[in-house]
C-alpha cells in the first residue's frame, strides 16, 4: 500500500523547540530541522547563524493527509510562536530565527492566509501579525546533531526551553 504523504514547511525560532511539538501526532512521519529561503546551497548551521546567508531555521514535516490534516498541523504550528516579532524568536534573535510558512501546494496558501486572517481578527496580539507566507524553496536537511535534539540532549533541550521564554509565552497566549 503505497501513501500519499505530504510536506508541511515552517519556520519558528530555533528549530530545536520546533520538533518535538509536531513529533507527537499520530499521522506525522518525520520532522527534520533544516534550513530555506536562503541565498546558497547546503549551508551549514556556521554559515546559516551568522544571519547572513537569508536562510530561516526550519522544520519539514512529512505527514499523512488521510490521518493529520494541514489544517491541524498549522494550527500546533501558530501555537508554537510569536507571530508579532520581526526579528526573532524569544531568546533567539536574527533573520534566521523569524518565523514563517512556506507553502507546497496552493491548498496550503489558502489555509495560511486563512488561519493568519482568523489570528489577526482574534483581539490576541496588541502588535500585527508578522509571520510572512512564502512558496517552498529548497530545504537542506541540518547537521546530525540537531535532528531529534529533544530526544539526543533532553536535558540541555528543558534548560534551553526554560531560558527562551517561549513556554510561558505559550502558556500566557494560548490557555484562553
Amino acid at each position: 500500500m503505497n501513501k500519499k504523504l505530504e510536506k508541511a514547511t515552517f519556520a519558528g525560532g530555533c528549530f530545536w523547540c520546533m520538533v518535538k511539538p509536531f513529533d507527537q501526532w499520530d499521522g506525522v512521519q518525520s520532522v527534520i530541522s533544516g534550513y530555506s529561503g536562503g541565498t546558497i546551497e547546503n549551508p551549514t548551521y556556521e554559515q546559516v547563524k551568522t544571519g547572513l546567508t537569508g536562510h530561516y531555521e526550519v522544520v519539514q514535516i512529512t505527514y499523512d493527509p488521510s490521518i493529520i490534516k494541514y489544517e491541524t498541523i498549522i494550527n500546533i504550528y501558530w501555537q508554537q510562536i510569536d507571530p508579532t516579532d520581526p526579528d526573532g524568536q524569544f531568546q533567539d534573535r536574527g533573520s534566521q530565527y523569524r518565523t514563517a510558512i512556506f507553502y507546497h501546494t496552493e491548498e496550503q496558501k489558502e489555509i495560511a492566509w486563512k488561519t493568519k486572517e482568523q489570528l489577526t481578527n482574534s483581539g490576541m496580539f496588541k502588535k500585527p501579525i508578522v509571520t510572512e507566507i512564502l512558496p517552498a524553496e529548497p530545504f537542506y536537511p541540518a547537521e546530525e546533531y540537531h535532528q531529534d535534539f529533544y530526544r539526543k540532549s533532553p536535558n540541555e533541550y528543558k534548560e534551553d526551553r526554560q531560558r527562551s521564554g517561549r513556554d510561558e509565552f505559550i502558556k500566557e497566549t494560548w490557555r484562553k
